[in-house]
């Protein structure tokens, strides 16, 4: 069995400097694995150890991606080998283009039985790489999975909504997203990282172009807001009541 996990590089919001118009600033940000896909990559990688199969890691994005410490990042996680296309024509790509650039490297990964993606990309969250990749590859979706497990052919999902625990089964191949409470990201150790190096990597360009179908007109930070300042003693009678009452409010 043959399990590939998609992910994406985003910039470490840590690090994005916004500016008094409001405007963004990513020069000095760093590239990192998207928080959601590293909840991706350790349900591949759990999901890995309990059925005896391999993990496939695979990313588009532009050419800084191609980051020996990310790779080694990636690979450490229980990953056993990576494709990554790293290209600046890859960059800032929409949901559309970034399932056609991840069909385009599931050609060359070859034979696979499940693609795990992460719930959303940490930037755009627009959760619509995985439908619209399972729509490219013709194999079926389930999104917002909690637990996953095989039998034989068949994939069995465990999804958390709101109001009830839903229990899918799907004949594989399929795509499946996993929810940020899906598995806790594991912290490599120092074995861990060393192996990462002789891992099977490979990078190459884009061998096509990716269109994007949405256009961006503008990316700010929301303003924020003014604070209400408001002082409650909870000495006072019905303090308690007008502090429910104050925060009922600000939501």
């Amino acid at each position: 069995m043959k399990i590939v996990v998609s992910f994406k590089v985003v910039h470490d919001d840590q690090d994005i400097q916004v500016a008094g118009d409001g405007s963004l600033d990513f020069s000095k940000a760093h590239q990192v694995v998207s928080t959601y896909d590293l909840n991706a990559l350790e349900a591949a990688a759990q999901l890995a150890s309990a059925t005896g199969a391999s993990v496939v890691a695979i990313s588009a994005g532009s050419s800084a991606i191609d980051d020996s410490k990310l790779k080694k990042n990636v690979l450490a996680r229980g990953v056993d080998e990576l494709f990554m296309t790293a290209d600046d024509a890859c960059a800032n790509m929409d949901a559309f283009a970034s399932a056609e650039a991840l069909t385009a490297l599931l050609e060359k990964v070859g034979d696979y039985d499940l693609v795990v993606c992460g719930d959303g990309s940490a930037d755009n969250y627009a959760q619509q790489v995985d439908v619209q990749l399972g729509a490219k590859l013709g194999i079926p979706v389930i999104t917002a999975a909690t637990k996953l497990s095989v039998e034989g052919n068949i994939l069995e999902v465990e999804r958390t909504l709101e109001d009830v625990v839903e229990t899918v089964r799907v004949a594989l191949p399929a795509v499946v997203s996993v929810a940020p409470d899906a598995a806790l990201p594991r912290i490599p150790g120092m074995k861990d990282i060393v192996s990462a190096g002789k891992k099977p990597a490979e990078v190459g360009g884009a061998e096509t172009s990716f269109v994007n179908t949405l256009e961006v007109l503008d990316c700010r930070a929301p303003k924020q807001a003014d604070r209400a300042k408001v002082i409650i003693d909870i000495a006072e009678e019905g303090a308690l009541s007008r502090f429910a009452a104050a925060l009922k409010a600000a939501l």
